[in-house]
């Protein structure tokens, strides 16, 4: 069968992400597809928004499932731990690595709650150690966070932010390393820039780092800018900068983390080790709600030393059910060789999913609304422009990428559109992060479909 782009359709009672159209019904998933309810097959290029890693409908991770809801449903944490929760814990740390020895996992139902309860661990950590007055959350511009309240305060996506900052409390922000659009109009590929980008949260601390908590950040950033990957010594300079200053250091890996960018986490790429860490998406590759808060023995033992207890909670923190999918995930990860498998530059130029989609999205840069290729392991973006030699983005009517996103999704092809990556509201970009068992012949599909997309976007004009 064809598959179809949706059009609009009678409200039903499910709340729906956009009132605008219709969205087919997904029936099953198994590996790299997914079926609708007529059987319409489609290729998910984009992980379903970078959440699925190890492939759709593992059985073995339904089983793990079923199995612990039949022994232990749930459990409350103010009156109980689990073996399960103990277990898990202790296995994500180890797979965290040396950085997170003597730490512990806080477990959440996702990426959101993940970064509330780091940020107001960061604050916690600051008042348990004689530092009060410290409660500003500084973070990037043109980063997101999530859409809860406290992660939208630090986020700096503009179309999702900007209704409700009426309703929240904003920090300052910094710029963030965007080479394809650099601030710096760098002659050398920003080699060199990542220090000039360092010195700007330098700066700022320099002024108010006595009332600054924590810094987070994206090691690379997601879905706003587009797996943007910083200049080299930009990451190591930012930690240097808060550690001098007393300010701690908050990773979102909700995205790159559990090996999406060819490391276990992204950091790893640059030898940076944060005082906390947020994990979310891949750690249950969709099978369940799950994220996870790793902080670091200092930060814990700030805390154990001191009140003793993290003045936070949530009903469903370490939910059985959704621990029992994350450990099989884990487990298959480890066992596949999965981080290994996303990895784009591996040593030896073994031909590993990742550096077969990074070969093979080369090509889309032949197309003349093709701005900028960007990513690494299985994370990638694709920006158009309107004209290349200016990098003049589409005006944001056209909703270029979400064009060609509906032209890849009659192709049986799945990718993830977003808008406002050069200014915050212009500025088309896809998102792709294929699960990584993706096989060589499935890559060359996919991005030929995409190819295909494009041209009949190019050819339809505004």
């Amino acid at each position: 069968m064809s598959p179809s782009t949706p059009t609009a359709a009678p409200r039903t009672a499910n709340f729906p992400r956009s009132f605008s159209k219709a969205y087919p019904v997904a029936s099953r998933g198994e590996g790299v597809y997914l079926w609708d309810a007529p059987g319409n097959r489609y290729l998910d290029f984009s992980g379903s928004a970078a959440v699925n890693f190890v492939g759709h409908g593992d059985a073995s991770i339904g089983r793990a499932m079923a199995e612990q809801a039949a022994h232990l449903e749930f459990a409350h944490t103010s009156q109980f731990t689990t073996a399960l929760a103990e277990e898990f814990a202790r296995e994500l740390l180890e797979f965290a690595g040396e950085g997170f020895r003597g730490g512990c996992v806080f477990f959440t139902c996702g990426g959101s709650e993940a970064v509330e309860s780091a940020l107001k661990l960061g604050r916690q950590y600051q008042v348990e150690v004689g530092e009060a007055g410290r409660s500003a959350i500084v973070s990037r511009r043109q980063a997101y966070h999530g859409a809860t309240l406290g992660a939208l305060a630090v986020s700096g996506n503009k179309r999702r932010r900007e209704m409700y900052l009426p309703m929240v409390r904003t920090f300052e922000q910094v710029a963030i390393p965007y080479r394809y659009r650099c601030a710096y109009d760098c002659a050398d590929g920003c080699a060199a820039c990542g220090e000039r980008y360092a010195d700007e949260l330098a700066a700022l601390l320099g002024r108010s780092g006595k009332d600054t908590a924590a810094f987070i950040f994206e090691p690379v950033s997601g879905a706003t800018l587009g797996a943007a990957v910083p200049p080299a010594g930009y990451l190591k300079a930012v930690s240097d900068a808060c550690a001098r200053h007393g300010v701690l250091t908050i990773a979102d890996e909700v995205m790159t983390g559990m090996g999406r960018t060819g490391r276990k986490f992204a950091v790893e790429h640059w030898d940076v080790h944060p005082d906390i860490l947020v994990t979310a998406k891949g750690i249950a590759s969709g099978y369940a709600p799950l994220g996870a808060v790793l902080a670091t023995k200092k930060v814990v033992d700030a805390l154990a030393r001191g009140s003793g207890a993290l003045v936070h909670g949530l009903t469903y923190n370490a939910h059985p059910v959704a621990l029992a999918a994350g450990r099989a995930v884990l487990a298959r990860i480890r066992k596949e060789g999965l981080v290994h498998a996303a990895d784009s530059a591996p040593a030896g130029g073994a031909r590993t999913a990742g550096a077969n989609v990074k070969r093979e999205l080369q090509r889309l840069a032949e197309h003349a609304s093709v701005g900028d290729v960007r990513g690494m392991g299985l994370l990638w973006a694709v920006e158009f422009v309107a004209e290349k030699k200016t990098k003049q983005p589409f005006p944001a009517e056209q909703q270029f990428a979400a064009r060609v996103a509906a032209a890849a999704f009659k192709r049986g092809v799945l990718v993830y559109p977003m808008q406002g990556c050069a200014d915050g509201i212009a500025g088309d970009h896809l998102l792709l992060a294929p699960p990584a068992i993706i096989s060589g012949e499935q890559i060359a599909w996919a991005v030929g479909q995409l190819s295909d997309a494009i041209k009949d976007v190019e050819a339809s004009g505004a």
